[in-house]
């Protein structure tokens, strides 16, 4: 029917295949940005079977077309109630849109979905998908790089270290292999063969790089003296930067290296591809969970650094709003470098406490502490003064006593003669 679409939904994205204008149709009512799938790279995901061929026909004359899901979207797409896969794990449907709306209705089994019913199509599908996903996260990371101030390449060529210059001809070569399989529509020996040995080349520089966040944030620990602190945070501020767009390549490389390694697996052991995505996808994960806990330490040092700073203002009116800003820096560049990795973190950014209100804060505890000290004093000179008056008293008192009695003395003998 020409008002029914297939659902296919992964960790990541959400295809949506069917007439294009119900494919439309349905985008533009969840309000959905999307790509195209391409109807060549899904044919070859196909494959040849009977039955199969039909379906990749359908799709070509159709439209399929490929959606980075969000949390917001995701939600969206909930309402529909896909149905999971315990074997590929990927939610399936197919809607169907009467009277040119989408109406939520969803068929498992009834549907004309070209892929209904076939668990070996649709993992190849997931892992077209998956390397949507990738290329989409590879896309994101070519902005970044454009967007910051050194460019990674020129980054990579002032660098000396044999670890570096080797990723640069690795960069080179996966970049050639990509290229010949947009091309030829897929990864043959030869071109395999170019690029197996590059993962470790990359994984080598990934360490690299994070070594020298670490040592970044062990240096601003080790220094106690603002003048100090204010040096090594504007040297994190310049140096994290360049780290951090050397991890960004690094990140870039390896998806297009897993990108070519589903090619070559659904071209030379189909049967292998849903554990190999399976894997690809752990594999990545740990990659950003290394990333996220060695940028997170950087972070909370920058952080502990403009508490300290801030806490000196006082003292260092001129280093100490240094320190803040850099560190600043530094935070904003780890918060924009984990969105385009899809690494979800806080932020927190330090503000700079103006010398003025960092000396008022202490007139005021000045004042506190003298205005407890006047009433101490006041206290004190009360209870003194009380003390003295009781004194004064019982003096006084016995003065008089003292002089009645004389007088009495004096009386008593002119009194008896």
């Amino acid at each position: 029917m020409d008002d029914e679409i297939q659902l296919i939904r992964d960790g990541d994205g959400l295809a949506v295949i069917g007439n294009q204008a119900a494919v439309e149709r349905f985008l533009i009512s969840e309000g959905l940005p999307s790509q195209h799938l391409g109807p060549r790279r899904f044919r070859s995901a196909l494959g040849n079977a009977a039955g199969v061929a039909q379906a990749g026909s359908d799709i070509a004359a159709g439209s399929s077309r490929w959606v980075k899901l969000t949390k917001e979207s995701a939600r969206s797409i909930d309402k529909y109630g896909l149905r999971e896969s315990a074997t590929t794990g990927l939610s399936t449907g197919v809607l169907n849109g009467g009277k040119g709306r989408i109406k939520g209705f969803v068929e498992f089994t009834k549907g004309a979905g070209p892929l209904r019913g076939n668990p070996a199509q649709l993992a190849n599908i997931a892992a077209v998908m998956a390397q949507l996903a990738m290329q989409q996260a590879m896309d994101e990371i070519t902005d970044y790089l454009a967007t910051i101030d050194e460019k990674v390449d020129d980054v990579l060529r002032t660098q000396e270290d044999d670890a570096l210059s080797k990723m640069v001809g690795a960069e080179f070569v996966i970049e050639e292999a990509m290229t010949i399989r947009d091309e030829v529509g897929r990864v043959s020996d030869i071109t395999w063969s170019k690029v197996q040995a590059t993962p470790e080349t990359i994984a080598t520089t990934q360490v690299y790089a994070l070594r020298r966040l670490d040592a970044l944030a062990e240096k601003m620990e080790r220094k106690a003296k603002i003048g100090e602190l204010a040096a090594a945070a504007e040297e994190a501020e310049s140096k994290a930067r360049q780290w951090l767009a050397v991890l960004a390549r690094c990140f870039q490389l390896q998806d297009a290296i897993a990108v070519l390694e589903l090619d070559r697996v659904l071209d030379a052991a189909p049967e292998e591809l849903e554990l190999h995505r399976a894997g690809i996808r752990i594999a990545r994960r740990n990659r950003l969970d290394l990333i996220s806990r060695s940028t997170e330490r950087l972070v909370a040092r920058m952080n502990a650094a403009s508490d300290e700073a801030n806490a000196k203002v006082l003292l260092h009116p001129t280093k100490s709003p240094a320190v803040v800003r850099s560190s600043n820096q530094v935070v904003a560049g780890v918060h924009d470098f984990h969105g385009r990795l899809g690494i979800e973190s806080g932020r927190r950014s330090s503000e700079t406490r103006r010398w003025t209100a960092a000396a008022a804060e202490v007139r005021n505890k000045a004042l506190e502490t003298g205005a407890k000290g006047v009433g101490a004093a006041r206290s004190l000179g009360n209870e003194t003064l009380g003390r003295a008056g009781s004194v004064k008293d019982k003096l006084a008192g016995g003065i008089t006593e003292r002089a009645r009695r004389r007088r009495g003395d004096e009386e008593e003998p002119g009194a008896e003669g």
